[in-house]
This record gives structure tokens, sequence and C-alpha cells, in this order.
């Protein structure tokens, strides 16, 4: 990591430390790129995925309607991002399970596009923990997620970088993406501010948030949800959401 990485990591970690929000958002420069970073600690907030209304059946689709969702139980979203790859009529592309239930099947498969370019991964949120997994080691533990939602590629799998990634790749979108502490206490969520590579976007977790797993959620329809600094990304209707919920003010 540089000394200017550093210090932007430095700055973001000290401004998440405060007990003022449930979640607070930053910027961090890696690689002569801008991103957004959002640290949650998954271990005390109240991090959910969302897809359905539950009245309808129909997709949410929009953080606003996730907020409206909440309201319902005097609770408001307080961030969120979109998180992981849907089909046109805004299905998960791979498993999803919300709430202990399961809408989706698990994609253990190769396959065309970012998803299928393996390893890709599960971000599974359980008691107390959140947890990216590589899908193979996930189907082998099948560990008890509440909720889950699958994606791909992994940007970071063990402190390594995914094998795929190329330095000098001419391939730039904005994207966003999600890493966890060996602990599980812990997750990052971090959105680039312009087009960047998978290289870009990778290192950035290994190297200056230094989470030992990540997974890539989405790339061009990527947006975030933070209201602590003013951000509220518009755009097509979404498929999974994440966020974190909390008391109404």
């Amino acid at each position: 990591m540089s000394r200017a990485d550093a210090l932007w990591a430095g700055a973001l970690l000290c401004a998440l430390a405060g007990p003022a929000a449930a979640v607070e958002c930053g910027p961090v420069a890696h690689a002569g790129q801008a991103f957004t970073v959002c640290e949650v600690d998954a271990g005390a907030e109240d991090l959910r995925l969302f897809l359905r209304d539950p009245d309808t059946g129909q997709p949410l689709a929009s953080f606003g309607n996730v907020d409206d969702r909440l309201r319902a139980e005097s609770r408001a979203l307080v961030f969120a991002m979109n998180a992981g790859m849907y089909h046109t009529d805004r299905r998960p592309v791979g498993l999803y399970i919300e709430d202990g239930e399961e809408l989706a099947p698990l994609v253990s498969s190769a396959g065309p596009g970012n998803f299928g370019l393996l390893p890709n991964g599960v971000f599974c949120i359980r008691e107390g923990r959140a947890d990216v997994i590589e899908t193979r080691r996930f189907a082998q533990a099948e560990p008890d997620c509440r909720d889950a939602t699958q994606s791909g590629p992994m940007l970071v799998i063990d402190g390594a970088l995914h094998p795929r990634f190329l330095p000098d790749s001419d391939s730039r979108y904005v994207r966003n993406g999600v890493g966890t502490s060996a602990d599980g206490r812990t997750a990052w969520f971090a959105i680039s501010d312009a087009p960047v590579t998978f290289h870009e976007f990778g290192t950035l977790f290994r190297d200056v948030l230094g989470t030992p797993q990540a997974l890539y959620f989405d790339g061009n329809i990527s947006r975030l949800y933070a209201p602590g600094i003013d951000r509220h990304d518009g755009g097509f209707p979404m498929g999974p959401i994440v966020g974190v919920a909390a008391p109404e003010d």
C-alpha cells in the first residue's frame, strides 16, 4: 500500500469509528482512482438483503421502495447498494436467500459473463457476522445463511487477487462489491466513482482494505444509497439490494 493509500484508509477508518451513525461512508483513493467505501459492523447492525415486496411479490427495485417497506417497521434505510447480478425481470442470476427463504438456487458451473468467471462467490449474512465465501467452498460447507446473494467473480480469494485480472486491461466500468474480515464482524462495501478495471478494484480490497475475501457485485449499473454523505444514486430498476436498517429518527 502506498503512503497516500494508507492516509486515505486511515482517515476513513477514523471517520467510521464514531458512534453517531449506524454506517458511515467516506472516500478512498487507490491506484490513481477514487472510490467510496462504507464499513458495516456485521455483528451489531441490521444488515439485510431485499428483493421483493412481501405484500405484492413484486420486485422492490429501488432504494426508495426498500425505505418505504422499512418505514412500516418503524425503521429506515441508512445504507444500501445493488447486491448481485439479475435477469431482466430482476430475478437473481445465482443463489438468493432472504430471511431464511431460498428464492433462487446456487449455480456452481462456469458460464458467460462476469458471473461465470470462476471462482465466483456468495455473500452470506448470519447471526452476528457476514462472510464472502467462494462458491465451491459454500457448496461443501452449506453454511446456515439467513440472507445470501451469489455473484461473481471473486475479487480476492484468501488474500490473493482473482487470477484472471490483468493490470493492463482496457475494460473499465463503474464497479461495486463487498469484502469481509476473517472473523466476519466487518463488511466493507465499495463503489468506484469512475470507471475502473477489475485489477484496480480488486487491489483496493486486497491492498487498502485488507480483506481476505471480496466479491464483485456488478458494473455499469452500480449504485449507492448513503444518506450520511447525501448520496442517493438513481437509475434503472435493480434486482437484489443489500442494506442496513436502523430505527427511525
